[in-house]
């Protein structure tokens, strides 16, 4: 009984820590952005500089992904269990003080993917910081499913893996989107509903265009934008003095395609006209500029500055700034072009590549390990036969 125990709670401890650094991986900026609400709730965001927030989430997703398929393959029990309850106990304090003080209202432990109260999340980290004191006392009772001379193989697949998903995460866009302006999304519908009295993610979301000059008057066009009919780009740089300005000729070139279609294309921030004027100083930008909330925007796409295409209100594509389309591609209307069309790409389709590229392989290595561990325990026993007849 204690040794069943002792493996359910190191099932259960596996598959939580594996979720929770997986979405964080998949996510580095929304983490990010989770760890710079702690250090400005501790009132430390100012001597913590962006590369090091980012550095921490990226580590934070490792660290925790790693520990999850340890315990899974029972690697290093000993070690990975003492840091298991290292970990929990420091996270038990975290969110008790979360649950208390209430500095945030979500603790960030499976990003966007699963929103758990600040009580909520108190709860689920004392029962695993019980289960991690269960599997600290009797790691030995954990049954290995790889023997130890194949356990570098999975820790070192496993840590590239999990750091991939992160740098491609930063270079492109998260694999899996789970906020409220993914693909697919019909923005119109949902802010339409919060106009009837509906509870609604897009309450905040607005767009109002700024006067061409000082002397001018601000303007509210979140309804034309939604309701227009046919195709708009939203350009997103939540601060245009960080944005990366690496990519300014693919960006200009949409805006020119977009002009030669008579396609409406806006650049949303939430900087002022002085971070506007230097933007334009810098890329020469001759679209308009809008101001939205810069949480909004952070929400809207993980990249500054980022593109959204919608249809009839609908988002249709996301790009980062490092994944625009090309100017070949642009030889036509977008009705006439795969980027005008809504993807393809399904959850199933993306998990099935998980599955191909990671799970697989750790799969047949663990069957092979355990072919291989069966074949010499039979050749044991029929040696030890031998010796005593």
């Amino acid at each position: 009984m204690k040794k069943a125990g002792v493996n359910i709670a190191r099932l259960i401890l596996a598959i939580v820590l594996i979720l929770s650094g997986f979405v964080k991986a998949v996510d580095p900026l929304g983490t990010q952005y989770k760890i710079h609400d702690y250090l400005q709730a501790l009132g430390l965001a100012q001597y913590v500089a962006d590369m090091a927030t980012l550095g921490a989430s990226v580590a934070l997703s490792a660290i925790e992904f790693g520990l999850g398929i340890c315990l899974l393959f029972a690697i290093r029990r000993r070690l990975v269990t003492l840091m298991t309850l290292i970990l929990m106990s420091v996270m038990t304090c975290v969110t008790l003080w979360l649950a208390l003080a209430n500095p945030i209202s979500d603790c960030g432990c499976f990003g966007d993917a699963l929103v758990l109260t600040n009580w909520q999340t108190l709860g689920k980290n004392v029962i695993l910081l019980v289960l991690a004191v269960v599997v600290r006392c009797w790691p030995l009772d954990m049954m290995r499913f790889i023997s130890r001379t194949n356990q570098w193989i999975v820790i070192n697949y496993s840590a590239l893996f999990i750091v991939a998903v992160s740098a491609w995460s930063l270079y492109d866009l998260p694999y899996f989107d789970f906020r409220p302006y993914h693909v697919g999304t019909d923005l119109r519908e949902g802010w339409l509903k919060m106009m009837d009295g509906e509870e609604s993610p897009y309450s905040d979301f607005f767009v109002e265009r700024l006067p061409d000059n000082a002397d001018g008057e601000s303007e509210d066009i979140t309804e034309p934008v939604l309701l227009h009919q046919g195709y708009t780009f939203l350009l997103v740089a939540p601060h245009l003095e960080q944005a990366d300005d690496s990519q300014l000729d693919r960006i200009n070139q949409m805006h020119e395609y977009a002009q030669d279609y008579d396609y409406p294309f806006y650049c949303l921030t939430a900087s002022g006209q002085s971070g506007i004027s230097q933007w334009r100083e810098r890329t020469g930008a001759e679209y308009i500029f809008c101001q939205t909330d810069d949480i909004v925007l952070k929400t809207m796409i993980r990249s500054n500055p980022g593109l959204l295409l919608l249809r009839d209100g609908k988002v249709i594509h996301k790009w980062s700034h490092n994944r625009l389309p090309k100017e070949e591609t642009l030889s036509k209307p977008l009705q006439f072009l795969e980027i005008g069309q809504m993807p393809e790409d399904s959850v199933a389709k993306k998990i099935l590549y998980i599955l191909l590229w990671y799970v697989l392989p750790l799969l047949v290595l663990t069957l092979a390990d355990r072919m291989w561990m069966w074949s010499n325990w039979l050749k044991k026993k029929d040696k030890n036969k031998n010796k005593k007849e």
